[in-house]
This record gives structure tokens, C-alpha cells and sequence, in this order.
């Protein structure tokens, strides 16, 4: 696997963050431990997915689909590709 750059991840990560963070009422430092704890991060990180094309919103929706049901390809998203 090849990672996406640093600095396009930290538009990404500086944005959802906040974004976990307010949803699941817990700290940003613990926000971003769960983000890159996550499977959704994995897939987001991976270059071959290219997801730094996409919106923000799509990775919050990634997310969230992990959040409720342990998987971030039930996500709404990927459903509608």
C-alpha cells in the first residue's frame, strides 16, 4: 500500500476532527485517535483509492457508516458508485 501524501491528509484530518469530535463528544485528541484507529482511515490513506479527490463529506459519510455499522463501505457514498 502506498500512503496519500501527509499534507493532503491534514486538510482532510483538520477538517473531520472537529467534525467527530462534536458528533461523538469526546476530545479532539481522542477524535483523531479513533479517526486513524479507523478502517476508514486505512481506505482514505491508501493512494490507490484516491480519495483526496473527494469532498471531505464523502470521508465523514465513510465514517459514520463504520461508526453505525462496522463497515465503511455501507456507506451511502459507496452505494450510490
Amino acid at each position: 500500500m502506498k500512503y496519500t501524501n501527509s499534507e493532503s491528509m491534514f486538510i482532510y484530518d483538520t477538517w473531520l476532527i472537529p467534525m467527530i469530535a462534536e458528533k461523538y463528544k469526546v476530545s479532539e485528541e481522542n477524535a483523531l485517535y479513533r479517526y486513524i484507529s479507523s478502517e476508514t482511515y486505512k481506505i482514505h490513506a491508501d493512494e490507490e483509492n484516491k480519495l483526496y479527490w473527494e469532498s471531505p463529506l464523502v470521508i465523514w459519510d465513510l465514517y459514520q457508516a463504520e461508526i453505525e455499522t462496522g463497515n465503511p463501505r455501507n456507506s451511502t457514498y459507496i452505494q450510490t458508485i
